[in-house]
């Protein structure tokens, strides 16, 4: 069974008058243009945010779909979710013509689609936005539910706002030049879709499934991983509900996040951040006695399979590393919070967790003292 004997595949997230569609095949281009046709008879201006390595590999891809489009480059790389980036985006719409009836089409990873996102949803207090993934991390993730943001100094993803797109198109060729680590990064969040809410899938990846761009089961996991997000986001769009909710989607990211914010932006690809903080979600877990002693060692197991740290590559100081969770969205009072698992698929929010097991989780990831 290859590509073209599953596709098109589609779904919605059902959010009322902000209801959009997913589409998903290997070649997306002809729906998309009929897209973007339907906006220029409808005399909406469109303005195109990549990044300088993403427009040079995908060359064709906008010298036709994306032809006369005004484009705008940002660096390749974390470090362009900033003030900075997000200013010119700005200037860069105006300059363009963008009006209210403006439509914003993001092409790249997640880095692109956040910034994207976040300089629609403020630009004249909001303006349309297509979201067009080109990693895997980006299309079973980044790319649905709306949100948006930089990131500061204090922390990632401090400044954003919730902008639900107008569409998003998957196309899943793209991913076959997609570099190996690249994949792998995108790998960590399936593992976690996997983790935090289908067991089969995990079962799936832990008995060998060996997931590549060509496989011809990708469609399907993407498919399953933006279907469950989407159900979260429909049930929790804003990230309000006190069970876990939207919260959830952040298995493994408190310490993720701490990581990409002590070691620098840039220095770990965020799903190689999310995979040791996978690691440090089994050993809490298991710490809090939810789950049975190993399911640390199989969370290991399978993100090592596609290349994926499971400690950090080198030392950070554990003082450093804390400071960071304070400051992390989800904590409350400075006090962070956590998502564990009370099983393979199924996760909950969990309060109260003391910092010196926090502490010894970190150790346990290859964190040096100071």
């Amino acid at each position: 069974m290859g590509w073209a004997a599953v596709e098109p595949l589609s779904l919605t997230v059902s959010l009322g008058e902000r209801a959009y569609p997913i589409l998903l095949g290997r070649c997306v281009e002809v729906a998309l243009h009929q897209r973007l046709q339907e906006l220029a008879r409808a005399e909406r201006s469109i303005a195109v945010v990549t990044d300088d390595r993403i427009r040079k590999e995908l060359s064709g891809f906008f010298g036709t779909a994306l032809r006369g489009l005004a484009v705008h480059e940002i660096p390749a790389g974390e470090a362009s979710k900033s003030g900075r980036e997000l200013g010119r985006a700005w200037e860069f719409f105006a300059r363009a013509g963008l009006d209210r009836k403006g439509v914003v089409v993001a092409v790249g990873g997640g880095v692109v689609g956040d910034l994207a996102g976040f300089a629609a949803a403020t630009y004249l207090r909001g303006v349309d936005y297509i979201q067009i993934p080109t990693t895997l991390l980006a299309m079973v993730d980044s790319s649905v539910g709306g949100k948006t943001g930089v990131n500061l100094e204090a922390g990632k993803n401090l400044a954003g706002a919730f902008h639900q797109p107008a569409a998003v198109f998957i196309q899943s060729r793209f991913l076959e030049s997609l570099p190996k680590r690249e994949f792998g990064a995108g790998m960590a969040e399936v593992i976690k879709y996997g983790l935090l809410g289908d067991e089969r899938l995990f079962r799936e990846l832990e008995d060998g499934l060996d997931l590549s761009p060509s496989h011809p089961d990708l469609p399907r996991i993407i498919r399953t991983c933006c279907a469950m997000k989407a159900r979260i986001v429909e049930a929790d769009e804003r990230e309000t509900s006190t069970e876990g909710g939207r919260a959830l989607l952040n298995l493994g990211h408190t310490f993720a996040h701490a990581i990409e914010n002590v070691a620098g932006y840039g220095s770990y690809l965020h799903g190689e951040a999310v995979a040791v903080g996978l690691v440090g979600a089994g050993l809490l877990s298991e710490g809090l006695e939810r789950v049975p002693p190993g399911l640390a060692d199989r969370v290991r197991r399978v993100l090592q399979a596609y290349g994926l740290p499971v400690r950090l590559v080198e030392p950070l100081p554990v003082p450093a590393l804390m400071a960071a969770m304070r400051k992390d969205k989800k904590a409350q009072g400075g006090v962070p919070r956590f998502i564990v698992l009370k099983a393979v698929g199924q996760a909950a929010l969990r309060d109260g967790v003391s910092e010196a097991m926090v502490a010894k989780i970190w150790t346990e990831l290859g964190a040096g003292a100071a």
